[in-house]
């Protein structure tokens, strides 16, 4: 996937005033940062979800002879608002309409299920298509008006007539009441009937048709709250094995817990840790080792865990160390004292696989993003911005100066924008067709077409 050049063909930025932000005296534009990104399981769907609590899904052009070029082209297929801001008066506390997160169902049928999330609620839409509608009713007119039953002297059969393609997205099931804190993680079960939710200290089970109860499943809240020396920052199922899943800590750790050995999980089946060097100790250790993300291999025998300068892959079968271990951004070791004070080093990255897990990618400052090949060792670091970037022309990888004279394409670490930054990446399940998240901007890059 680094052997070629990427082209950048696509972008989309939505700045659009929301009414019901007005009288919050919230910034409008900070409504429009997209805060996940997910494809579906085919590829051909990608959804986002932003801060204003909307979920955009762009649907993938299918192949044109006329249009050669529109191969992979995602256009917005449907928009809806997900979540709403909330009160919790009880608590005093409000509650964000920001999505943490999205997961797409397998699909069944015609229809398209994803479950969205908040800090607090999650919901279960369905996307479906209506391209008919019913016309001959025997009670209504066809302005949608009841008819005087004195009037209706004949029955009719009602028929169908084609209509312009609509786009329908509904609420299903709202799953909610569940979590004291803050929703980091849902994750869909490969049984496709149940899926989890992580917040700071549990992680629950559901079942996708029970809305009134979930199960808990792993509780790390001690019994006095001063004794808290960690809390939970991820969690996901195996792909494969429906009783296995995993979750990270702010500590660095890994458990990966099997179902089938209690109903609570609190004692987990493996632990995995990397034992840290004495010498590199510092005042921000335990800060930038806590994992952000973790991803399981589409294969199920690796998973990939994110912390703030690193990427590692780690080896299901040996829980001592990583095989593993990418520098995302080393430079960045030397600026922690300034990272610190501007909060950029609490920033929760994501990582994602490509579809053979050949490679990984997650992103950096400055909108850079990186890619590594795990078979070449190899390593590129590119950049999405409109500024660098023509549609359809190759990006150049980009290159940082940590010290000493600067060449003419590389920039130098202290020119860095740690405004500009890539939390959110997702990865085509088949193509090289990569989603990167800047802020307000979705950019599109896949494999460049001669």
């Amino acid at each position: 996937a680094l052997g070629e050049p990427l082209s950048w063909f696509f972008w989309y930025r939505d700045s659009s005033p929301k009414p019901h932000l007005v009288n919050r005296f919230c910034i409008l534009l900070t409504a429009d940062i997209i805060s996940t990104v997910e494809f579906n399981y085919s590829g051909d769907l990608l959804a986002t979800g932003d801060k204003g609590g909307r979920v955009v899904i762009f649907q993938r052009e299918q192949e044109n002879k006329s249009r050669p070029h529109s191969r992979g082209e995602y256009n917005v297929y449907s928009t809806f608002q997900s979540h709403e801001p909330e009160f919790d008066y009880l608590k005093s506390l409000e509650i964000e309409e920001k999505i943490n997160k999205i997961r797409w169902l397998p699909q069944q049928n015609a229809a398209h299920f994803l479950l969205s999330t908040n800090d607090k609620t999650i919901k279960l839409w369905k996307i479906s298509e209506r391209d008919k509608r019913a016309e001959g009713y025997n009670l209504k007119d066809e302005d949608g008006r009841l008819r005087d039953p004195f009037r209706i002297t004949a029955l009719r059969v009602p028929i169908l007539k084609p209509m312009d393609l609509m786009v329908e997205a509904s609420p299903r099931r709202i799953f909610a009441n569940a979590h004291t804190y803050h929703i980091n993680s849902i994750s869909v079960n490969s049984d496709h009937e149940t899926y989890l939710s992580a917040d700071d200290l549990r992680i629950n089970l559901w079942h996708l048709e029970i809305t009134d109860r979930s199960f808990n499943i792993v509780d790390i809240k001690p019994a006095n709250m001063e004794e808290l020396t960690e809390v939970i920052t991820a969690a996901e199922f195996h792909p494969h094995q429906c009783n296995v899943f995993v979750y990270s800590s702010s500590k660095g750790t890994i458990r990966l817990c099997d179902m089938r050995s209690s109903a609570l999980c609190d004692r987990h089946s493996k632990f995995f840790e990397e034992p840290e060097d004495p010498s590199s100790r510092s005042f921000f250790s335990e800060i930038i080792s806590s994992i952000s993300d973790v991803k399981f291999s589409h294969s199920g025998r690796y998973m990939m865990t994110r912390d703030y300068l690193s990427v590692k892959v780690w080896d299901l079968n040996m829980e001592s160390r990583p095989v593993e271990t990418h520098q995302v951004h080393e430079y960045l070791r030397s600026k922690l004292c300034s990272l610190y004070e501007n909060d950029c080093i609490f920033d929760k990255f994501e990582c994602c696989w490509n579809g053979s897990d050949s490679a990984i990618m997650t992103g950096s400052y400055n909108n850079f993003f990186r890619m590594f090949d795990r078979d070449t060792r190899r390593d590129v670091t590119l950049e999405a911005s409109r500024e660098s970037s023509k549609p359809r022309a190759s990006l150049k990888p980009r290159k940082v100066c940590t010290g000493g004279k600067r060449k003419k394409d590389e920039i130098s670490v202290d020119s860095l924008d740690f405004n500009k930054k890539i939390l959110h990446t997702a990865w085509h399940p088949a193509d090289n067709v990569i989603a990167v998240a800047a802020t307000n901007n979705l950019y599109i890059f896949q494999d460049k077409i001669n």
